[in-house]
């Protein structure tokens, strides 16, 4: 199988509520999107441990918390201008530019 680019309904920067799993109804704003492994990386959800070895002299080593990659299915967008998780649709305006738009209030979602 062929892992193909997929295009991912959320963004960098987009704010998304967790749908699904341990983190479930948490929201946070997407740090990055991975459209290769249909993944994205939210601020304060999925918090991994990772232990850190000293690498140079000054340098602290220890346990430090990090954000982990999530599948970007189990994160809904929250709609800026009704403040609330949305499927995302897609329009063509007049000029021919590509936007997302909020399936509740049918409002642009891209400014």
């Amino acid at each position: 199988m062929v892992n193909v680019p997929r295009k991912l309904h959320v963004k960098k920067g987009d704010t998304v509520e967790i749908i699904s799993g341990k983190d479930k109804s948490k929201r946070g704003k997407v740090l990055t999107a991975l459209p290769k492994e249909g993944k994205i990386i939210v601020e304060g959800v999925n918090i991994l441990t990772k232990h850190r070895k000293p690498r140079s002299v000054g340098e602290e080593g220890g346990i430090i918390k990090v954000e982990g990659p999530i599948y970007a299915s189990k994160a809904m967008l929250v709609c800026n201008k009704c403040n609330k998780a949305t499927r995302v649709g897609r329009r063509i305006l007049e000029d021919g530019t590509k936007v997302r738009v909020c399936k509740v209030s049918n409002e642009i979602i891209d400014d």
